[in-house]
């Protein structure tokens, strides 16, 4: 587990993702989309798979 501490982005928050972790997720930032949803008290982050019938 990696403690972050959230930073502003104008008047949102966001973290900083390690590379290590968007690389071992295998995640392009400049292509790929990202889920993010709140379950079980928790925010939650996984990569979006495209499905076959999904248009880019």
């Amino acid at each position: 587990m990696i403690k972050k501490k959230m930073v502003q982005i104008g008047n949102s928050w966001g973290i900083i993702i390690p590379k290590a972790l968007i690389d071992g997720l295998r995640i392009n930032p400049l292509i790929d989309k990202l889920h993010v949803y709140v379950e079980d008290n928790e925010i939650r982050i996984r990569k979006h798979i495209k499905s076959t019938q999904e248009k880019d």
